[in-house]
């Protein structure tokens, strides 16, 4: 092969310039990542039963559905979470490699055989499934300038008229809205509707009966009469469109021709259709949407398209709204990959210092400097063709890979020289003779590297997904280089070199003439060195021994870790207020650590969520992304991510109203919500929930006093007390009170109840009932309920019902269909 390009050097040049090509063309088309993709696709389920407990959540719902999603093709495990905010989400994670739109095929087929088990109302208002990574890749907000929207118009608007077009740019796998759209929320008022003998169950009729779009049909629709010259539409009723149109429905007409309105028993307005979770953008009310990553997304091309995408909708944005990008994770990721571009130009640019410092001929020096970026872009089709991506990774194996892409070029050059030099032959023989006398050798140093790293493509699990590409990158780039040894090389060596005289040695002068003899002068110093080295082995082998034993010691000492933290430009920062505290509470102590990270010279922005946390949803929860200003601004350790952790410990232990976790994210977002470890402990055997809360407390105990591990903490809601209320069967039949209504009555006043839809401008949204804020604020309100009986009577809840307080979780969660806890911690620092 040497032979015919060196007679054929043109063509080696086409060949090459079209690897140059092709390496060009993948380079633009090669997603851009931190890191290859190790995590299992994940595919999650998503429920809501507003007004459920957790416990009702998980019997009624979640472990309906989760029976049903058992033969699915490569599941490894599934997990899930059931909150008393009355939203359940079910999480399945699948062998790598699996295509998740096969896999999210096979979940919705599943879905669609629990769907009929459902409750009505979770039923009504959808289950959805999607594909996405575990963790957020960036937030937007919409916050108001000038105060003249409120977090629920913004939420609203965002709904209406910013997140449909977000999810449908390409590699938007979920995207979630920390906020609300509008509702027409109906909010009653009992003792009303008591003076009116009405119950919440009439109201929701008379909103079904008289909140409905009637299709009627046409005149002169086909078959029609001979001659018929009329054919029109007929509009029926539509639905109702505000609030007075609300207010106007009638409840009951008296025999007296006196009526009653909804306006007369309820307060109406257009409110929000979810209170459970508030955002705010550096201390300002806002609305915030959590992007997350598809599984075959691209992270930097996704964020780009998003941001160009709020671009363009920004026009027509109201004049006051200001956006904000408080987390973007593909920030690191750009400068972790400019970083490695930047170290693999100057790694080029001093193997090409160091060739002509040593070949002192720019000829020669330039043969090996054309061949690396030939054998790089060839690299970069095979990462295209394998699926690979542009990662620190793949870059830090070319990095390495220079220095073997240079050996093979050198040594055809300087064999060629040799020959020239020696014998007197012409540049042309001089290849063809060098050629013959050292391809075997090249291939064997390929095929002796080849053997060191491909085992690493082979490792299993979450290093060998690491690491493969790696491994590949590197080989790719040493096959290339020993395929351009034998085509390239030897053909620019008898097209560009010039003859050299048989015998003649140039003698240097000036620089180059001190530095041979500065080289000389220490070969042979190095030489009389190991000479008297050899007179006495066992010395300087009872040294290198000394010096192995030390090298074992240090290994054994060092600490070990997957990956090391990194400070990626954010930490997050997780708030816990005691159970049954309310999201005033949370406020409060939010607007604290809002203060504290607004005063560090260190923090461009930051995004506090009250409502929602890693650990579950609920009012005492909160969590907080600090978005750090450009590493350039903060040099130093003393403004790392890790040293403004390490102040807001401290900050944050003189607040007693809760407990507050500032967290690095783990180098590889996919694998967790924080650096460290995650452990489910599993109920297996089926002793219960006190049983399974009593053992995690044992292990928290004893991790607490093992000092090899800190921080660590059960991810998830603590248990609270809460109310159980019983129905007096007996009392009710008694008293021609059907159980039916009793519980519809509940449910209608003391939990978010979806009536139906209304049109409000171009979006289809929710009349919810539920009563009015003062008349649920109490236990004894409870009893303060009226429901009608058999005989149109009006009977108090108080008499039909006993109340009973009880402990119990706020959170319920399993693992592979066992009830379990979550458990988070990590090493201390230098462990």
């Amino acid at each position: 092969m040497p032979k015919f390009f060196i007679d054929r050097p043109i063509f080696a040049w086409v060949v090459s310039l079209l690897i140059l090509l092709i390496g060009a063309v993948s380079i633009t088309q090669l997603p851009v990542a931190q890191y290859p993709s190790v995590a299992p696709p994940s595919i999650s389920v998503n429920a809501v039963y507003a007004g459920a407990s957790a416990e009702t959540l998980q019997n009624t719902v979640t472990s309906i559905i989760e029976q049903q999603l058992n033969g699915i093709d490569n599941l490894l495990y599934v997990s899930s979470s059931s909150n008393a905010s009355g939203q359940a989400t079910i999480s399945l994670y699948f062998v790598p490699g699996t295509n998740p739109d096969v896999a999210q095929v096979q979940v919705q087929n599943k879905l669609q055989l629990a769907i009929p088990s459902l409750p009505q109302v979770v039923q009504q208002a959808g289950v959805t499934v999607a594909k996405s990574t575990r963790n957020y890749l960036m937030f937007f907000t919409l916050s108001s300038t000038d105060g003249s929207m409120d977090e629920v118009a913004l939420g609203n608007y965002i709904s209406s008229s910013v997140l449909d077009p977000i999810r449908r740019v390409s590699g938007v796998g979920e995207a979630l809205l920390f906020g609300t759209e509008n509702a027409m929320r109906i909010w009653l008022n009992p003792q009303k509707m008591f003076s009116y003998n009405l119950t919440s169950g009439d109201v929701a009729a008379a909103i079904q009966a008289q909140n409905i779009q009637v299709p009627i049909g046409q005149l002169g629709g086909r078959p029609s009469i001979k001659g018929q010259q009329l054919n029109v539409t007929l509009q029926g009723r539509t639905t109702l469109r505000n609030v007075d149109e609300f207010g106007n429905i009638l409840l009951r007409v008296n025999q007296d021709g006196s009526r009653v309105f909804l306006r007369d028993v309820a307060n109406i307005t257009l409110g929000g259709a979810d209170y459970t979770t508030q955002a705010r953008i550096n201390g300002r009310p806002s609305a915030a949407v959590a992007i997350k990553l598809s599984p075959t997304g691209n992270a930097v091309a996704t964020v780009d398209a998003v941001r160009a995408k709020i671009k363009e909708l920004s026009r027509f944005f109201p004049a006051s709204v200001q956006v904000d990008y408080p987390l973007d994770q593909s920030a690191f990721v750009r400068i972790s990959i400019e970083e490695v571009v930047k170290t693999l130009l100057i790694a080029i640019f001093l193997v090409f210092l160091v060739m002509y410092l040593f070949l002192q001929n720019i000829r020669s020096t330039l043969i090996p400097t054309i061949v690396v970026p030939v054998a790089l872009m060839g690299t970069f089709a095979v990462m295209k063709l394998f699926g690979f991506s542009i990662n620190v990774l793949t870059m830090f194996g070319m990095v390495l890979a220079i220095g073997i892409l240079i050996d093979d070029a050198i040594v055809v050059v300087e064999n060629v020289e040799r020959i020239m030099r020696e014998e007197g032959l012409s540049p042309k023989e001089a290849s063809h003779k060098a050629m013959e006398q050292i391809t075997g050798a090249l291939i064997g140093i390929s095929l002796v590297l080849t053997a060191v790293f491909i085992p690493m493509a082979f490792f299993g699990g979450s290093v060998g997904a690491i690491y493969r590409q790696f491994s590949m990158a590197l080989i790719a780039s040493m096959l290339f280089s020993i395929f351009l040894a034998m085509s390239l090389t030897p053909a620019l060596c008898g097209s560009l070199l010039k003859p050299i005289p048989k015998g003649h040695h140039e003698a240097k002068k000036g620089f180059f003439g001190w530095f041979n003899r500065f080289f000389d002068t220490g070969r042979d110093t190095y030489q009389n060195i190991v000479a008297r080295m050899l007179k006495t082995p066992l010395r300087y082998l009872l040294i290198y021994a000394a010096v192995l034993a030390g090298v074992v010691v240090l290994y054994m000492r060092l600490p070990s870790s997957f990956l090391p933290e990194e400070d990626q430009g954010y930490f997050i920062t997780n708030i816990q207020l005691p159970v049954g505290a309310t999201q005033e509470r949370t406020l409060a102590v939010l607007k604290q650590v809002e203060g504290f990270f607004m005063s560090q010279p260190e923090t461009d922005k930051i995004i506090t969520v009250a409502g929602f946390s890693f650990n579950g949803r609920g009012q005492n929860s909160a969590l907080s992304f600090i978005r750090l200003k450009d590493w350039k601004e903060r040099p130093g350790k003393a403004h790392s991510v890790q040293a403004i952790i390490g102040k807001a410990w401290g900050a944050f232990a003189g607040i007693k109203d809760a407990i507050i976790f500032p967290i690095n994210l783990p180098p590889i977002p996919e694998l967790g919500t924080s650096s460290g470890f995650d452990l489910q402990l599993e109920d297996q055997t089926g002793l219960g929930h006190a049983k399974l809360m009593e053992a995690s407390k044992q292990l928290l105990g004893m991790a607490a006093k093992n000092p090899n591990v800190v921080g660590v903490r059960m991810q998830g809601l603590e248990d609270a007390a809460q109310l159980k209320v019983d129905i007096d069967e007996d009392k009710a039949s008694a008293l021609g009170v059907s159980l039916g209504d009793i519980n519809n009555t509940l449910q209608a006043n003391f939990g978010s109840y979806y009536v139906n839809n209304f049109v409000n401008g171009n979006r289809v949204q929710r009349v919810i009932i539920q009563l009015d804020a003062p008349y649920r604020m109490l236990p004894d309100d409870i009893g303060r309920v009226f429901v009608r009986n058999n005989q149109g009577t009006m009977v108090a809840l108080s008499s039909l019902i006993k109340l009973q307080w009880t402990y119990g979780s706020p959170q319920v969660q399993r693992y592979n269909g066992f009830p379990s806890v979550d458990i988070v911690g990590s090493a201390p620092p230098g462990k």
